[in-house]
């Protein structure tokens, strides 16, 4: 009698552990929520504050909650910035508040920079220098505008004069922390390469300060322009502190507007040239711009 043998169950197929997930790895791809894809520029983002603080602004004034007395409309604004503009009136302010910024930002930058090179690279200097500059430094150069007026008349000089004051002193400050600020190892390490004093200075210390000094830029611009507010004041018959001394008299806001929004154009073009100037010579110094 033959015993028929049933073949041996076959062992089951072992799984394919190349497609299967490991539960110990966690994906690094970033996860996407709602809209994540959309890509709205950046300009177009930075522009909506803007349009809303303005469009509030219409709202308000023509809903009667902003009197034209107490601030004119956006529209009313405008107008009056095209008969200025139309009339040749707002142009010529600019180019004479331009010159006296121009003026002053170079007399009181080279005297900022000056003065902080002699202290920063000195211990003789610093002792010479740095305690009478910072002794002025707390003295509100506002308060000043009355002296230069008795030593330089009420003309051009005062003006450019009160300028280059509150610029020479936020470069003075940071010129001379970016250059005590630089790494004693760098200077070391210059020092075993074979440079001597001026060469540390020229390829170690100043490329050291110099990021300290475009902070120091920055700060000077906002503060020329704040100046000049003050210094046109000083019985002033051209500029754009004159056109407010006069729309002032008149009660014209729109005008006033106008002067401030001029204001702060030229400061955001002032600071976007830094930013630029910031960009082309420290290149080498990367930095974090957000995520």
């Amino acid at each position: 009698m033959t015993v028929d043998h049933a073949p041996p169950p076959s062992a089951p197929a072992a799984p394919d552990i190349s497609v299967l997930p490991d539960p110990d790895v966690e994906s690094l791809a970033p996860a996407r929520g709602p809209g994540r894809g959309l890509s709205v520029p950046r300009w177009l983002r930075r522009t909506v504050g803007p349009l809303l603080l303005l469009l509030g602004w219409q709202l308000s004034s023509s809903a009667g909650v902003l009197p034209a007395d107490v601030l004119a409309s956006p529209g009313t604004v405008a107008r009056a910035a095209g008969e200025l503009i139309g009339d040749g009136t707002l142009p010529h302010a600019m180019g004479v508040s331009l010159r006296r910024v121009a003026v002053g930002l170079l007399l009181g930058g080279a005297v900022g920079i000056a003065l902080a090179l002699v202290s920063g690279l000195s211990r003789l200097g610093e002792d010479l220098v740095d305690a009478p500059v910072q002794m002025l430094r707390t003295v509100p150069w506002v308060g000043l505008i009355p002296l230069f007026i008795i030593w330089l008349g009420i003309g051009e000089a005062p003006k450019v004069a009160l300028i280059a004051l509150g610029v020479a002193f936020h470069l003075y400050l940071n010129v001379y922390a970016g250059i005590r600020g630089v790494d004693a190892q760098l200077v070391e390490a210059g020092e075993s390469l074979g440079l001597g004093r001026w060469g540390l200075v020229r390829h170690v210390v100043l490329p050291g300060a110099l990021p300290g000094a475009m902070t120091g830029l920055r700060y000077s611009l906002a503060t020329a322009w704040l100046a000049l507010v003050f210094g046109e004041s000083i019985n002033a018959d051209a500029g754009i502190g004159f056109l407010m001394n006069q729309a002032r008299e008149f009660f014209r806001t729109d005008v006033i507007v106008v002067c401030l929004v001029v204001y702060a154009f030229l400061g955001l073009l002032a600071d976007a040239l830094v930013r630029t100037l910031e960009r082309l010579l420290l290149q080498w110094r990367p930095t974090f711009t957000g995520q």
